[in-house]
């Protein structure tokens, strides 16, 4: 999953990053509210972790724009600011949770994971298709009943394709929100991934869950 991190202080961003990317999500940073503004109008995110007191542009703001602009990225507040009135305001102007400094990354990799569980405006559950279960807490797959271990960025990549059901994925958006680069013509990674999937998603089933879609690129759906 994609994460963005607005946060003006830089050896706490560049932590809280290199945390994120150990769990295997693909992290973009700022340090100002105009660029993460920016980033997260025109971005494509599971998660916006804000802080409140930016340079440029205060986090509130930031936060109030996104939800005037019907951004529903679920926004965790990371701040400073501690009192009951400012995490009010903040959770009125629209923040999914709020934590506040100094705090242990531990809790924060776990309010991360809450708050991609239940996606924008979502409740928190399993993801579902046919007979594929994933369930996001535990990062646990299964097929029919029968477990199927995955590496760290096949899980990334199929919980890309769960939260997006029915939906084409071209090679662009799958490199930029799996692999969080942009898409090299000249090479067939994610080719070659979706067919590490295939062989352990599809093969042996009669229902195909994995379809290509000529020219554009791939799509999980069920045919039944």
């Amino acid at each position: 999953m994609r994460i963005l991190v607005v946060e003006d202080e830089a050896k706490v961003a560049s932590f809280i990053k290199r945390a994120l990317e150990e769990e295997n999500y693909a992290v973009d940073a700022c340090a100002d509210g105009v660029r993460g503004l920016e980033l997260a109008l025109t971005g494509t995110y599971d998660i916006i972790v804000l802080d409140l007191m930016l340079p440029a542009l205060p986090g509130i703001e930031v936060l109030k724009r996104l939800r005037a602009g019907k951004i529903l990225t679920p926004v965790l507040i990371l701040t400073a600011q501690s009192q009951l009135t400012q995490k009010i305001e903040g959770l009125d102007a629209g923040a999914d949770d709020y934590l506040t400094k100094p705090f242990a990354i531990e809790e924060l990799l776990a309010r991360v994971r809450v708050l991609l569980r239940r996606g924008p405006g979502e409740a928190a559950g399993i993801l579902q298709i046919d007979d594929l279960v994933l369930n996001p807490a535990t990062r646990d797959v299964t097929r029919g009943g029968q477990r199927i271990d995955l590496t760290a960025k096949e899980y990334a990549l199929l919980e890309y394709f769960m939260r997006n059901p029915g939906r084409v994925l071209t090679r662009p958006m799958i490199s930029e929100h799996v692999w969080n680069l942009d898409f090299d013509t000249f090479t067939n990674v994610i080719d070659v991934y979706v067919n590490y999937l295939r062989n352990k998603i599809d093969r042996g089933r009669d229902r195909k869950l994995i379809h290509t879609v000529r020219g554009s690129g791939y799509i999980l759906k069920s045919e039944g």
